[in-house]
């Protein structure tokens, strides 16, 4: 790669739309989008910082060349209060991506947080701070300032495509990319699932069964299963 571009301005998703994604789980998320064929869903290995941090926002994204961290470095500049930077470098262990000053300027700035395919450093530091940040891989290797790479362009993070602007949600559970067009139907899919479960939790308080709440009766009901009125070893 011998020619970098940096995109300037985000269409990002509306930020009342991204103070209700806050309200949502990521798994609430991924339900609501999977009905309809959407994926998004990074894998396990992208993995919390802190421990309790859920954070909703549009994504500015930079790409970053093998051991070097320019382009973040860049992005960050240019990213707004609010927004969630997603970083990807493709030979994930050959640099740092993010450490604890670029954490305090995160935090300065008001990001909502930071998602990383890649290492991240300095992780003591950056928990302490209350900066949010995901990522695949923790390890204390040098980063270069030289490298050229994108800012503001789609990437793959972790399988998944990320617009700039898109809604980004990560939780204890995870991250999930929404595309910006079809951000506002999938949160208010989400808050509808969120309220459906809020009122199956009432239920169980009351003594009712999950195996009937959730449907798993009825599904069991409509199969072909045999059930024996024995234990294993003595049927």
């Amino acid at each position: 790669m011998n020619k970098s571009r940096v995109f300037l301005r985000v269409n990002r998703v509306d930020a009342e739309l991204c103070a209700q994604a806050r309200e949502v789980t990521v798994s609430d998320l991924h339900e609501a989008a999977a009905p309809q064929g959407r994926g998004g869903l990074m894998s396990s290995r992208m993995r919390p910082i802190q421990k309790g941090a859920r954070i909703a926002g549009p994504a500015v994204t930079a790409f970053c060349a093998p051991g070097d961290n320019l382009m973040m470095h860049r992005a960050l500049y240019l990213a707004q209060p609010g927004d969630v930077l997603v970083v990807v470098c493709d030979a994930e262990t050959s640099g740092a991506q993010w450490g604890d000053m670029a954490a305090r300027y995160a935090m300065r700035k008001g990001l909502a947080g930071v998602v990383v395919q890649g290492c991240v450093r300095d992780t003591d530091t950056v928990e302490s701070l209350g900066c949010p940040v995901w990522s695949t891989h923790v390890l204390s290797i040098h980063p270069d300032k030289s490298g050229h790479g994108f800012v503001n362009t789609p990437v793959v993070c972790d399988g998944v495509v990320v617009n700039p602007g898109d809604l980004i949600v990560a939780d204890g559970d995870g991250v999930i990319c929404v595309p910006r067009h079809e951000a506002a139907a999938t949160v208010q899919a989400a808050l509808a699932r969120m309220r459906k479960e809020e009122d199956m939790a009432q239920a169980v308080a009351r003594g009712e069964s999950v195996w009937d709440l959730g449907g798993s009766a009825a599904s069991y009901a409509r199969m072909d299963i045999e059930e024996i009125d024995a234990a294993f070893d003595d049927a």
